[in-house]
């Protein structure tokens, strides 16, 4: 059987991009340096949910699983926690902080298992994946516990994480485009 060559780009940049800007963006809220606006839940929708998902699409289109689970879920991760932020369903309680504690703990779960994974990967996808488990259960324990301080720590982590991705992204464009490794760490 023999292999079909695909014609696609690389849709990872797209992704990361995606993730990273809207990563940092939020996180900027979390660390108590910008309100919840609706700037953050506009570029969740459209960069960290649309153009994600569309990443990811592409991702499975080139057999990638691993890019194409992650960009997808991720995709997905913020087009829900929008649902939740807003709530537009009648009759349907709004989320309280034990409930986003198992929310974001289930994603830490997920993301501890996507960074395994990683571990074939190069050293910033370790980076990108390893501060984002770290970061989703300092949310997690921030939204069992109340404290102000854990969601101040997480909002700093989440800013750190979200610079590792855009930092992946650029890299993996910047370092095609010129043929050559111009960011390390790939």
């Amino acid at each position: 059987m023999s292999e079909v060559k695909s014609n696609i780009a690389n849709p990872a940049p797209l992704g990361l991009l995606g993730f990273g800007m809207t990563t940092c963006l939020l996180n900027l809220h979390n660390a108590e340096i910008i309100p919840l606006s609706i700037v953050i839940v506009a570029m969740g929708f459209a960069l960290g949910g649309a153009a994600q998902i569309i990443a990811g699409i592409m991702e499975f289109i080139k057999g990638n699983t691993f890019g194409a689970t992650a960009f997808t879920a991720y995709g997905f991760f913020w087009w829900s926690l929008i649902l939740i932020w807003m709530n537009p369903f009648a009759n349907i309680t709004a989320s309280d902080s034990k409930s986003m504690g198992f929310y974001l703990l289930l994603w830490g779960i997920f993301t501890a298992f996507m960074f395994i994974g990683t571990l074939k990967h190069n050293i910033i996808s370790m980076v990108v994946f390893g501060s984002l488990t770290v970061l989703f259960f300092l949310l997690a324990i921030a939204n069992f516990s109340g404290s102000v301080m854990v969601h101040t720590v997480a909002g700093y982590v989440g800013i750190f994480c979200g610079l590792s991705a855009i930092y992946n992204a650029v890299g993996q464009i910047l370092n095609a485009e010129f043929k050559k490794k111009v960011f390390p760490f790939f």
